[in-house]
């Protein structure tokens, strides 16, 4: 059996799924951390492409909504999603969170990629109950779906001096290359 090129390569590509944080919002795209990841690649010689799937203000139902469509044309081996910041935000119910995830998770499968989930946490504002919940959520989803968790993408930020944007939430460019460490230690024992 022949398999054109094009199909091998959506066979090997990573499809990253998330918020304005991967869609690298207020820096140059290009030293944005998904970025960075396709720079890894070919520095690992890695026969990966990424697709960034990443829009900024992206809740997890509008995730979850559009994800089959970049699945079907896509095919990726791995899926990184990237999702939750703009729910927690917003102060949506955790359950419809957990729920929108899983599903992600699940659609993923399906299509033969295996999955990375990536955390994140609510400020202390929002309460410890909300928080905790919040927090928790990213690993009780990665556990009931058996999917790789990175529990909190900016714990590599320390006490984040320096590494934010004006607005404090979105990371700066200097943050960038740290977040990538963060997760291609999660990432790299998914790609064969």
């Amino acid at each position: 059996m022949v398999v054109a090129p094009a199909a091998l390569a959506a066979e090997r590509s990573i499809l990253v799924f998330g918020d304005s944080v991967s869609a690298a919002l207020g820096i140059a795209q290009a030293r944005g951390w998904v970025a960075l990841l396709g720079e890894r690649l070919k520095r690992e010689r890695l026969d990966y492409s990424v697709v960034n799937a990443s829009v900024s203000g992206e809740t997890t139902a509008g995730g979850a909504a559009r994800l089959k469509p970049a699945l079907d044309k896509h095919r990726p081996a791995v899926v990184i999603i990237e999702l939750g910041g703009n729910d927690g935000l917003r102060g949506m119910p955790v359950a419809a969170m957990k729920k929108n995830l899983g599903d992600m998770i699940v659609q993923s499968n399906r299509a033969g990629a295996l999955v990375l989930l990536i955390g994140m946490r609510m400020p202390p504002n929002y309460g410890p109950q909300y928080t905790g919940s919040f927090e928790r959520a990213f690993s009780e989803v990665a556990k009931q779906h058996n999917a790789v968790l990175l529990p909190f993408l900016f714990e590599s930020l320390g006490d984040g001096r320096g590494f934010f944007q004006p607005d404090g939430i979105h990371p700066s460019e200097s943050a960038q290359p740290l977040m990538l460490e963060s997760v291609w230690q999660k990432l790299r024992p998914l790609l064969r």
